[in-house]
């Protein structure tokens, strides 16, 4: 984990997820491949599709527990930014921004407080549109180490 987090840096990667457990899902689900093409046709082929379709299942249920989770976090992540814009912004900025797109206010989110009003201002007006876009023009970046 990085002290001082940044655009370059601020990208999760959540070892037991990226590096063991999708690998080796992959690994299964390749292995399964080959042995199915590779059998000779008078052979249990469809045992082996059985495996390999399988193998891609667990694949689909690993990707899908990972979009769930990080669905219920941009559900927090934007009540979180909604909280802090009525209390740092203006109330008429405070309502426009918690009606921008979710991409948008999870850029936001490591705005620093001094910046945030300035940052919120130019995504309403149409300056900066997309999530990276957003991150890039921060310059005083807030952390977020607890995210999934």
């Amino acid at each position: 984990m990085a002290d001082q987090q940044n655009y370059k840096n601020h990208t999760r990667w959540y070892p037991l997820f990226h590096f063991v457990l999708m690998p080796l899902l992959a690994l299964n689900f390749l292995s399964h491949l080959v042995r199915l093409f590779m059998a000779p046709p008078e052979s249990g082929r469809k045992t082996l599709a059985f495996w390999v379709l399988l193998s891609l299942v667990l694949i689909l249920m690993a990707l899908v527990s990972r979009l769930m989770a990080l669905k219920a976090q941009d559900r927090v992540i934007r009540l979180e930014e909604r909280l802090r814009y009525r209390e740092i912004l203006s109330p008429e900025l405070a309502k426009q921004a918690s009606e921008l797109p979710v991409d948008q206010i999870i850029a936001l989110r490591f705005a620093s407080d001094g910046e945030l009003s300035e940052l919120v201002s130019k995504v309403v007006t149409g300056e900066l549109k997309t999530g990276n876009e957003i991150k890039m023009a921060i310059t005083n970046w807030r952390a977020d180490h607890h995210r999934v």
